[in-house]
């Protein structure tokens, strides 16, 4: 075994005892103590502080060559690091105030289940939606809102059930999935293919029957994958969007305004459904489960949307007695009433907290 630098030690440290401890993400700024996230809440570490050298030497030793530019040019850098014995981390190190800060999520090594997800009788509505033969799957909610772990699971239950082809295309890649009834191809971005836009273009030429595109990034993502489902592929993405209403705003803004119609018409007869999601902290204390708004895009969703009538669709989500569509609200109730939750917290977390306490008075919107 090669001799590790004092920094690289140092770094290896930290990570395992942050992941012995169970956290999400560490976070390094340079002459402070590191930092990590737990159940949510954010926690210094005991140890000394990190210098700017050190830090800035862990960074330019793991960088792979091939982003090395990137760090010194734009001064910010993504890419994936693995500790034998501890895991994979989604590392993105970035320069503030001239001094270096690097944050590093851990990816479990294992893809994870609906159940270990403790998404309970919800999977039923995302077993649902993997299920279809084309369109577009979104699923949204702000940075470590666990959006990454669903689809995931979303893809092991494709893999445990179905025989599919899926090409993913990542930056850096989270999980990696083992074939088992679907055979996978991962492509990263930097290490595989140079850039999303040339995984984008030729990703058709691939023959899949899913793809995987991280995170939608641009009007240019969005077309491409719009034209996959147009001609018969399922693909699934993430976007940074709290709400299935900001998420429709957020699909919309790639086109200018004298092309809405079009993306109307494109949006509607692609779109399949949204899956969005926030973590709640559980009134034990001992972590944090997820509060789901799901909208499946059937017919009467897609005409809405073909109108232009987005408005109606939350109104839509709390009437709806349909499983597989469902606001947040109705999810974050039926966790306070179950005891998993508490009230302030679902409060806390309600996009519209005063409908909220409407619900728990049993007062509903009508269908």
């Amino acid at each position: 075994m090669p001799t590790l630098t004092p920094h690289t030690e140092m770094m290896n440290d930290l990570l395992k005892l942050a992941v012995d401890s169970g956290v999400s993400d560490i976070i390094i700024k340079s002459n402070k103590p590191g930092y990590v996230r737990l159940a949510g809440k954010l926690k210094p570490i005991d140890m000394d502080p990190i210098t700017c050298p050190e830090a800035n030497a862990w960074v330019e030793e793991h960088t792979p060559k091939m982003f090395r530019a990137r760090w010194d040019d734009e001064g910010q850098v993504d890419f994936a690091y693995a500790f034998e014995g501890v895991g994979r981390f989604r590392v993105n190190a970035f320069h503030q105030r001239g001094l270096v800060s690097i944050v590093m999520r851990h990816i479990k090594s294992t893809v994870p289940t609906f159940d270990q997800l403790k998404l309970g009788e919800k999977q039923d509505a995302l077993i649902k939606m993997s299920q279809a033969k084309d369109g577009i799957l979104l699923v949204c909610g702000a940075t470590g809102s666990g959006k990454s772990s669903t689809m995931a699971a979303m893809m092991n239950w494709i893999n445990q059930n179905m025989d599919k082809h899926i090409v993913t295309i990542e930056d850096p890649i989270e999980y990696t999935f083992p074939d088992d009834k679907s055979l996978f191809q991962q492509r990263e971005i930097g290490l595989d293919v140079p850039n999303f836009q040339l995984a984008i273009k030729a990703v058709l030429r691939q023959n899949p029957d899913i793809i995987l595109v991280g995170e939608m990034h641009d009007r240019e993502t969005f077309e491409t994958v719009i034209g996959a489902a147009e001609t018969g592929h399922l693909v699934f993405s993430t976007m940074h969007a709290a709400t299935v209403a900001q998420s429709l705003t957020r699909l919309f803004e790639f086109f200018p305004a004298e092309e809405q119609l079009q993306a109307r018409r494109a949006i509607a007869g692609s779109l399949r459904g949204f899956i969005c999601q926030k973590l709640i902290p559980t009134i034990d204390g001992n972590g944090r489960i997820p509060a789901n708004e799901v909208l499946n895009a059937d017919a009467t969703v897609r005409n809405l949307i073909l109108e232009g009538q987005n408005e109606k669709i939350q109104g839509l989500l709390e009437s709806n007695s349909d499983s597989a569509t469902f606001s947040f609200n109705k999810d974050i109730l039926r966790l306070i009433k179950a005891g998993t939750i508490s009230k302030a917290d679902g409060l806390r977390f309600s996009p519209n907290p005063a409908q909220l306490e409407m619900n728990l008075k049993g007062i509903f919107i009508k269908s």
